[in-house]
């Protein structure tokens, strides 16, 4: 694929995305506030979340990699379980992939 034709579809995934977005405006009200629908949009933002997260934890490239991300991964995930502020979660996760690194993983 040339350097063109990638800006191409870069172009076309965003009218797409913008299409989908000018479409959510045509949605009748009483069809948001259908509990079902609510739960159903809940469900699906905390599992592309949880997507975005896996993959940017294991992956690298196309290949699956253990590294100092992990460590900053479980970092976080306890200090939410500790219902530290999310500005907090940041930094811990941060100084345990510093401190891992530092220590020579990943």
């Amino acid at each position: 694929m040339t350097e063109a034709t990638l800006w191409w579809w870069v172009l076309a995934a965003c009218v797409a995305a913008y299409g989908i977005k000018l479409l959510g405006y045509l949605v009748p009200a009483r069809v948001l506030d259908n509990p079902r629908i609510l739960r159903v949009a809940g469900a699906v933002t905390i599992g592309l979340l949880a997507s975005l997260t896996a993959v940017n934890t294991f992956a690298s490239g196309a290949q699956v990699v253990l590294d100092a991300r992990i460590a900053a991964l479980v970092a976080a995930a306890i200090a939410l379980l500790l219902r530290a502020p999310f500005l907090l979660v940041v930094i811990i996760g941060a100084a345990a992939a510093a401190g891992v690194r530092l220590l020579g993983w990943g």
